[in-house]
C-alpha cells in the first residue's frame, strides 16, 4: 500500500477517481510485483476515457512519478513492446 497521495482532479465524480486509482495502482504493481499486459493496458485505456488531454496526463505522470517515483510514460511504453499476455515487471 502506498504511502502518498494520488494526484486528483476534485472534478472528477468518485467513479471518475476510482479508475484512475485503479490505473494507478496498476502501475504501481508494474513496478513492485508485475503485471499483465493486457491488465495494465485494460486499466489505461480506462484512465484515458477520464484523463484524454495529453497536457493533463503529463501533469498527472509528472506528480506521480514525484511522490511515487513510478513513470506512467515508462510504463506504457514497455506495455506497448510486449505482447498481452506476456508480464509487464519494470526496473
Amino acid at each position: 500500500m502506498s504511502n502518498y497521495s494520488y494526484p486528483l482532479n476534485e472534478d472528477w465524480s468518485s467513479q471518475e477517481i476510482a479508475i484512475v486509482v485503479e490505473f494507478l495502482a496498476a502501475v504501481e504493481s508494474a513496478y513492485e510485483t508485475g503485471i499483465k499486459v493486457e491488465r495494465i493496458k485494460d486499466k489505461y485505456r480506462a484512465f484515458k476515457e477520464i484523463v484524454n488531454s495529453i497536457s493533463e496526463e503529463k501533469q498527472i505522470d509528472r506528480e506521480f512519478q514525484t511522490v511515487s517515483g513510478y513513470s506512467i510514460y515508462r510504463c506504457m511504453q514497455k506495455a506497448k513492446t510486449l505482447k498481452e499476455s506476456q508480464t509487464l515487471k519494470m526496473p
